[in-house]
């Protein structure tokens, strides 16, 4: 079986047909999945969406490319989901100056209360970053000695030296559909050193789908292509690295150890 940790099944595009992507997903193994909320909209929907079907837990946040759309109301509201049982992570949230570059430091403030959040309840973070890692890096160093707190790095495009420092903090690595492409050289050195019991996998579906289905709509149904990949690339079997991702996801998620 298989932990897709990362999907919005809360996007637009699966308005009209959310149940048959469900259905698929079970069907190809892919028993769990994470709803991943990152705005007002879609943290209600997250939740809304998750009650329905077996299997599938919401998380809710706060992403850097809407923070400019956020106010101090808008943490008062995420405090109240992440309060929840049901709410398995907080996030997608993190740092991006891909997009943005003139708010950096209301990007950053976001970012530590959600950190705030993590610790004052013992859930993870679901840790975005682009074009940011030092950053990224110096804030999780920073809040971790005001106290513990875990997370995963989440569709991880960094540099394998990155992930390590990002391991070394004790936060998990997951990986999603560029690890497949061809001329993907950093993810694949990432999947080769990420140690199997710090080691997620995702789709970030309806996006990054992998090959050979990329620059088409993704969903979790093709978790087992990301799957196969890291298998090929580590050298084990696929039942391998299915065992141990969904290991690791319930034990950051579900707190099941």
């Amino acid at each position: 079986m298989f932990y897709d940790t990362h999907a919005h099944l809360n996007a637009e595009q699966f308005k009209d047909n959310l149940e048959e992507i469900v259905k698929e997903a079970y069907a190809s193994g892919v028993t769990y999945i994470n709803v991943v909320g990152f705005n007002r909209e879609t943290n209600f929907l997250a939740q809304e969406i998750a009650a329905k079907y077996d299997n599938l837990y919401p998380t809710a946040g706060l992403h850097p490319n809407d923070v400019n759309d956020f106010t101090e109301e808008d943490l008062v509201t995420l405090e109240e989901y992440v309060k929840k049982e049901v709410t398995v992570g907080i996030g997608e949230c993190g740092l991006d100056y891909y997009w943005y570059k003139d708010n950096k430091d209301k990007q950053k403030a976001f970012f530590i209360a959600q950190i705030e959040l993590a610790r004052k309840y013992k859930k993870p973070l679901v840790i975005h970053v682009r074009d940011a890692f030092q950053d990224t890096y110096d804030i999780i160093e920073t809040e971790m000695k005001k106290g513990a707190f875990t997370g995963v790095m989440h569709c991880f495009s960094g540099s394998p030296e990155m992930a390590l420092r990002f391991l070394n903090l004790g936060l998990y690595i997951s990986l999603g559909g560029p690890v497949t492409f061809k001329n993907a050289v950093a993810p694949k050195e990432v999947a080769k050193i990420v140690p199997l019991d710090k080691l997620l996998i995702e789709t970030d579906c309806p996006y990054l789908a992998p090959h050979p289905h990329r620059g088409k709509q993704n969903k979790p149904s093709y978790l087992p292509l990301i799957a196969q990949s890291i298998a090929e690339i580590k050298g084990i079997s696929v039942e391998e690295v299915a065992k141990h991702t969904t290991l690791n996801a319930k034990r950051l998620f579900l707190q099941q150890f």
